[in-house]
């Protein structure tokens, strides 16, 4: 499971769920089985091209693909792999059918089904994300019923075999080189009826629960990392383990700083004498205020690092630096008196320039060339 699924199926990564669709159907014509007798790499193309519309076509999963590869759908709890053609056609019995005419969807088995996996987008304040914090969030999801214990029969009762597919949940159909399976329409592609359903969950084996999960946030998270909660998304039914939940972490921007991966950088203004003069001041910084000392001479948009400063990286557990970038402030409104003192710091100025100033060093080289 370690090739590219996009590049399988001959897609962008920024392709739709159509354009995956529609590259899907165009492999599997192709490569399938009953128009290749024989050919082992047919088949396998077959099979690589499935595992690839499988992942592709799920947003969960091809989410995580994005974001973590094929390793991170192995954390996941995704295996890989397209098992046998009855299960390919009974997975993608809408693409089939499509093509076909037959009805789709996906056959669920009359064994365990795990949980569906959630998720849940968390907005935490730009403090909270450089310094870690932790968090409470209320998860409204479907739980296992604890009446029936997921089964969806009524207790003391059982579900009864399906005639129709006799317990497979699913029927196979021939149409010229394929054949489709699809979900029985008898039972839905349970395999079995339930006659008497419980209660509480009406027969679904699910119930909708509030539940508050407490989350403990790691320092130096940024936008678009994930945390993954095992057991804590979507109930299981007929005994199959719990979903899990994924928490997308979204960082709300600040008012003074700004932060590129371990980074932070901020704009500090300085008055036109503190930037000539050169000053000492206590500056802000994401672990509270430090002091620093501005040289002489210090113009508009110079950069200094403060080493240390910045924001702590979640995979090396080092601190990266901030970047000040100065922002000479001219002023807009003078006392007579300051007006005053600029005019006699002009006028020096200006005896100056005559003397070895820019203009004067130009005009007395055109004078030379003349």
């Amino acid at each position: 499971m370690d090739h590219d699924f996009y590049k399988t199926l001959g897609v962008d990564r920024s392709a739709s769920a159509a354009e995956i669709k529609k590259a899907y159907r165009s492999q599997a014509m192709k490569y399938h089985p009953d128009r290749n007798p024989g050919n082992t790499e047919a088949e396998e193309f077959f099979r690589a091209a499935s595992e690839a519309y499988e992942v592709l076509s799920d947003s969960n999963k091809r989410t995580i693909y994005d974001q973590y590869g094929a390793e991170g759908l192995r954390s996941s709890g995704f295996r890989g792999g397209a098992g046998n053609f009855e299960d390919i056609f009974s997975n993608f019995g809408d693409v089939f059918g499509d093509l076909f005419g037959f009805s789709g969807g996906r056959r669920e088995q009359n064994g365990p089904v795990q949980g569906a996996d959630l998720r849940y987008d968390l907005t935490i304040p730009f403090m909270d994300a450089i310094h870690g914090c932790e968090h409470e969030v209320e998860i409204t999801k479907r739980d296992t019923c604890w009446t029936c214990e997921g089964t969806g029969v009524r207790p003391g009762h059982q579900p009864e075999t399906c005639g129709m597919c006799h317990g497979s949940g699913q029927v196979t159909r021939s149409q010229g080189f394929f054949r489709v399976a699809t979900p029985c329409p008898e039972c839905r592609g349970q395999g079995q009826i339930i006659k008497d359903p419980c209660a509480d969950c009406n027969g679904s084996g699910l119930v909708r629960k509030t539940k508050n999960v407490s989350l403990k946030i790691p320092a130096g998270v940024d936008t678009g990392a994930r945390m993954r909660l095992r057991g804590e998304g979507e109930g299981g039914r007929r005994g199959g383990p719990t979903g899990d939940l994924y928490i997308v972490i979204h960082v709300e921007p600040h008012e003074f700083f700004e932060r590129d991966g371990d980074r932070i950088f901020c704009t500090l203004p300085l008055t036109m004498t503190q930037a000539a003069l050169g000053c000492t001041l206590d500056i802000p910084t994401v672990n509270g205020e430090t002091t620093f000392n501005f040289p002489k001479g210090v113009q508009s948009g110079q950069t200094f690092t403060l080493a240390g400063k910045g924001a702590p990286s979640l995979r090396t557990r080092s601190v990266g630096d901030m970047v000040l970038e100065v922002q000479v402030a001219t002023p807009a409104k003078l006392t007579k008196r300051q007006v005053e003192l600029l005019e006699e710091f002009a006028e020096i100025e200006d005896a100056k320039e005559s003397d070895s100033g820019f203009f004067s060093r130009l005009f007395k080289k055109s004078e030379q060339t003349q």
